[in-house]
């Protein structure tokens, strides 16, 4: 018997693919990346990069809610870029969304994003 549980929230967007918003097994969750999608309207919300940050990090911390958390519990994030020089802004968009001692980080600099968008961020968790 497998103790693998699938994660799903309202209050993040809905997966714009073949994937969960989060795999739950053990005491670890896994959180796919959120992008700043406003979950009642799949809408990209406006704004620059701070807006888009405040937005996919609501959605990050909405999924570990149902997961059974909260981004405190996170073990490391990836945050995905598509300009490094927004580098400043998410950092100060992160630390009002997670507490010290802070997490293990990535974060990268890609090509491209869904919808166009800016920043992406996905999330392990410890529970």
């Amino acid at each position: 018997m497998s103790n693998r549980a699938i994660i799903a929230t309202p209050k993040a967007p809905a997966a714009l693919g073949p994937y969960s918003q989060a795999v739950k097994v053990g005491n670890t969750a896994w959180l796919s990346g959120q992008i700043p999608l406003n979950p009642e309207t799949m809408e990209v919300v406006e704004g620059d990069v701070t807006a888009q940050a405040k937005q996919a990090f609501s959605n990050l911390a909405a999924v570990a809610e149902a997961a059974g958390g909260s981004l405190n519990d996170a073990v490391k994030i990836n945050i995905s870029l598509t300009d490094m020089q927004d580098f400043a802004a998410v950092n100060a968009v992160m630390e009002t969304f997670c507490n010290e001692p802070y997490p293990a980080r990535a974060c990268v600099e890609v090509a491209g994003l869904p919808k166009g968008v800016s920043v992406e961020i996905e999330a392990i968790l410890a529970l």
